[in-house]
């Protein structure tokens, strides 16, 4: 997955004009997060994604959500920036996945009740608000002995709630343009990692992953047949409606 990740950087600079793809967030030198990185980062190198997002023997649960969801949010951020330029104003002026499903957005700050926002503003807002979230240290401590806030798993599942939006999106408006551009596996590998870690932690809803559901179910049993039936799920999560 790392030769993945690398191979997905260097894709979307030559189909960006040349532009250099530097992570959103990065771990802190020396912080706990780093080293949990490195080992999440070797896991990865299994193939089986499964073993991957699997929280480590002896190490903390919220450790460990914390060092994913920096991870998987940086790719996402990759995967959008592979079809950002396609992704404007006119051709998504909704935030959808397909036509039964569309997302409006709200902060309960800037955006205190749910707004029609065109599919480009959707992603630069949420990636602003998890970015927002990921740098405040009350919130993502990376200081050891720091506690993490008593609503941590809640508001994590928050995050990936609405960071599967964006494959949802992807996966609808933009397939032919990803197929295009010879980045349809590397699309389906990031989306089986992020799957993969949703639902090894309960961290978004069933009804919530209808719009891809179909797919879930594909890779699901593929996995199945080569590794065996997967494992239940951890605690599950309690996300908000919203």
């Amino acid at each position: 997955m790392a030769q993945l990740f690398s191979a997905l950087s260097n894709a979307w600079s030559n189909a960006d004009g040349g532009k250099t793809f530097r992570p959103r967030y990065s771990h802190k030198p020396g912080s706990r997060q780093l080293r949990l990185h490195h080992t999440a980062e070797r896991t990865l190198g299994s193939g089986n994604l499964r073993m991957a997002v699997a929280l480590p023997e002896g190490e903390d649960l919220n450790e460990w959500l914390a060092v994913k969801t920096v991870d998987l949010f940086n790719e996402v951020a990759l995967v959008y920036g592979m079809v950002s330029e396609f992704c404007t104003e006119h051709s998504c002026p909704k935030m959808c996945a397909g036509s039964r499903f569309e997302y409006k957005w709200g902060d309960g700050v800037t955006y205190k009740t749910p707004t029609e926002v065109s599919a480009p503003k959707y992603v630069e807002l949420l990636m602003a608000w998890v970015q927002k979230q990921l740098d405040d240290p009350t919130l993502f401590p990376v200081e050891p002995h720091v506690p993490f806030p008593p609503n941590f798993r809640e508001m994590v599942s928050n995050i990936f709630r609405r960071l599967f939006r964006v494959y949802g999106h992807v996966f609808y408006s933009h397939r032919e343009r990803v197929i295009e551009l010879t980045f349809d596996a590397h699309l389906h590998s990031c989306f089986k990692h992020f799957m993969y870690f949703i639902l090894e932690y309960s961290l978004v809803r069933a009804e919530e992953l209808q719009p891809l559901q179909p797919l879930i179910d594909k890779l699901l049993a593929e996995d199945d047949a080569k590794w065996g039936p997967r494992s239940a799920p951890k605690q599950p999560g309690t996300p908000s409606a919203t």
